[in-house]
């Protein structure tokens, strides 16, 4: 009961001052307040125009700024053509909001309160309806066609000659496993995952699996394509690659696949960043729990001598999981006792 009371006493508190407000506002038109209004109407309007033409310069001046200082050139072949998309959609976008803002401060300029002007009131213009549902409708559409040019581009079939790493989420690191000699991933179960020797779940009795080794860094081929086969163990991840422009879904059970080509080796990019400590970073651009800030890894991108030596100090990780058995060590052996006969020789040795 006294809930409903308090309700009632609430609503009646409102439906108050709204009747305080009404007749306050028929009072200060009966006193001349219109006329007061109408000149805060005008200050308004001149701070209206102030405002526009201030924020336009920040606008200007942040972009200025800010112009690839963020991430820098793109440093793969596919961020170069999602760089100039994402370029043009800021050109038609931007020219767009620089129009619509210039209209939207003018008109509540031009159009303010005055003495014996009133405002026009038309329902419908078929003309004006066309205009601004197809002018943008085509607009969007060649965005969009843009947009999934790159798309296709980047989750198509990667060349034959793409080297493949598999990368597998998992709260909260990234696994990653790179195929041997090869060239080919071994298959992987589920229930065969296990913390300590088998991370992602291979299957010891496929072949392919022998040399496949794991590392807790990606390490690519500069000017070479790589295929990036994408899983996760528990929740959805995301792998962001920020400085090549990329980024793909990491499902649990369903492997998601792109591919890009490196253009610079990390020590290239250290030199043009004039960063030395610069490294390619995988982020987690998915939410998946509170250790997310802290699911990174680090690319090294490099020459394919450097990455040979590198694959060549690697260990499978099927001889990771399967260690060989120390050999037992040899019994300690008992020095001959030296023959009666030798002792005998010795002896008369001594005599003479």
């Amino acid at each position: 009961m006294s809930g409903y009371l308090a309700v009632l006493v609430v609503v009646l508190i409102f439906v108050v001052i709204f009747q305080i407000a009404k007749a306050s506002e028929y009072v200060s038109i009966l006193k001349g307040e219109k006329k007061s209004r109408q000149q805060s109407n005008r200050v308004n309007g001149f701070l209206l125009i102030i405002f526009l033409v201030l924020g336009l310069i920040g606008v200007y001046y942040c972009n200025d700024a800010l112009k690839g200082r963020l991430n820098g050139e793109a440093a793969s072949v596919q961020g170069e053509g999602i760089d100039n998309m994402i370029a043009w959609t800021l050109g038609i976008t931007g020219i767009v909001f620089v129009i619509t803002q210039i209209l939207l401060f003018w008109f509540a300029f031009k159009y303010q309160e005055k003495e014996g002007q009133k405002a026009f009131y038309f329902p419908h213009n078929n003309k004006l309806e066309l205009i601004w549902t197809v002018v943008p409708a085509i607009a969007l559409t060649i965005l969009v066609a843009i947009g999934l040019r790159h798309w296709f581009r980047i989750t198509s079939e990667a060349p034959k000659d793409a080297m493949v790493v598999e990368i597998t989420g998992k709260q909260f690191n990234w696994l990653i496993r790179y195929p041997g000699k090869d060239g080919q991933l071994g298959r992987k179960f589920f229930t065969n995952i296990n913390d300590a020797t088998n991370p992602v779940g291979q299957d010891w009795d496929d072949e392919l699996n022998k040399d496949d080794f794991m590392a807790t860094e990606m390490h690519l081929v500069v000017g070479k394509p790589v295929k990036l086969i994408i899983g996760s163990r528990d929740v959805i991840h995301d792998v962001g690659l920020s400085h090549f422009r990329l980024k793909m879904d990491a499902v649990p059970g369903i492997p998601t696949t792109l591919w890009f080509t490196p253009k610079y080796t990390t020590a290239q990019m250290k030199e043009k960043t004039g960063n030395a400590d610069f490294v390619y970073e995988i982020s987690c651009d998915q939410m998946c729990g509170s250790g997310h800030y802290s699911m990174k890894a680090n690319i090294v991108v490099e020459t394919q001598a450097e990455y040979d030596a590198w694959a060549a100090k690697q260990v499978s990780q099927y001889a990771a999981a399967h260690p060989a058995p120390e050999k037992p060590a040899a019994p300690a052996t008992e020095a001959p006792a030296a023959d009666s006969t030798q002792k005998v020789v010795a002896s008369n040795d001594v005599k003479h």
